[in-house]
């Protein structure tokens, strides 16, 4: 190592911890760490997967609360411990010395001990004009997380993916008016006779356009010019975890498949987060697509003891070695 280098990094700002990302599972880890009187800093984009939604649901004691807010709320906490929240864009993470070197997009560095890779994913939606504008709106994809607020309704699925038929009848559940649109896909007989058997309606054609007044969706619109009277639409979307950073960790996107299409991309880890990667942890929807916010918060703290407990044993033995070397 040159001189400059050595001295570069002696001054550089070092942090136990880095996490990149300030959703729910980012912010977990972080409350962990800064529990735990570790240096912790979060470097966060202000991109979370859930940012249109009205509210979070299925967050026992959280149920409903604005995304924004509760992202508030957890930037506070980790604050209170002597965590730091920044805002910006992490551009370059790679393993240096004995650690990592941490590159923002403001051209600021932070070194670290471990890294948390807390980005998220992406939702590539169907490419059916109007869909977008609506999403997290009327344009939704979980029963789970926004089923209840449109139950009575009349709801659309849209079949574009392999689940399509079992995000319906999960839906069917909640409203007696469900409608779904074949969009081209000739849907097997054993699903039709369960759509049917339930009194599910199934429209074919195309879908060309999805269409909203000023007081919500209103329907879709088929390319024969036939009009779908709704009040919300359910798609299933492509869920790919965001990769800027992978590459020069060493690591990559793992691709999930479902009837031999691909439905979701994430970062294999074990039941703690960890990676392949030696000092590399990776949370919430980047290592599991289908986690809520619960889930992910509740990642991210399974993720931020497990990396407390990894420096803990780093520190044991270099605690050993220098008393041995000085005996």
């Amino acid at each position: 190592m040159d001189r400059d280098t050595h001295e570069t990094q002696d001054t550089q700002e070092t942090q136990d911890v880095v996490v990149v990302g300030g959703g729910a599972a980012g912010l977990s880890a972080a409350l962990v760490l800064a529990r735990s009187r570790r240096r912790v800093l979060v470097v966060d984009a202000g991109e979370p997967r859930n940012a249109p939604a009205a509210g979070v649901h299925a967050y026992l004691g959280r149920d409903g609360v604005a995304p924004a807010q509760l992202l508030a709320d957890g930037r506070a906490e980790v604050a209170s411990y002597g965590g730091e929240v920044r805002p910006g864009r992490v551009v370059r993470a790679r393993p240096s010395g004995d650690g990592f070197a941490v590159e923002l997009a403001d051209g600021s560095a932070v070194r670290a001990r471990r890294l948390v890779l807390a980005t998220g994913l992406v939702d590539v939606l169907p490419d059916v004009p109007g869909l977008a504008e609506r999403w997290g709106v009327d344009v939704l994809h979980c029963p789970f997380c926004h089923g209840w607020e449109v139950r009575d309704r009349t709801v659309g699925v849209l079949v574009t993916h392999p689940l399509a038929v079992h995000q319906a009848q999960l839906f069917r559940e909640l409203t007696d008016d469900l409608v779904v649109l074949a969009h081209g896909t000739a849907l097997p007989e054993e699903e039709l006779a369960g759509l049917r058997a339930r009194g599910v309606r199934v429209v074919e054609g195309e879908v060309v356009a999805v269409e909203a007044g000023p007081e919500g969706l209103t329907g879709a619109r088929l390319a024969s010019g036939e009009q779908v009277p709704l009040q919300a639409l359910a798609v299933q979307t492509v869920m790919a975890g965001r990769a800027d950073l992978l590459d020069d960790l060493g690591l990559a996107l793992v691709e999930q498949e479902v009837a031999g299409r691909v439905v979701a991309a994430s970062v294999p880890v074990d039941p703690t987060g960890r990676t392949s990667v030696p000092g590399v942890w990776a949370v919430g929807n980047l290592a599991e697509a289908r986690a809520q916010v619960v889930t992910a918060a509740a990642a991210g703290t399974f993720a931020g003891a497990a990396v407390h407990g990894d420096l803990v044993a780093e520190d044991v033995r270099a605690a050993v070695a220098a008393v041995a070397a000085a005996g």
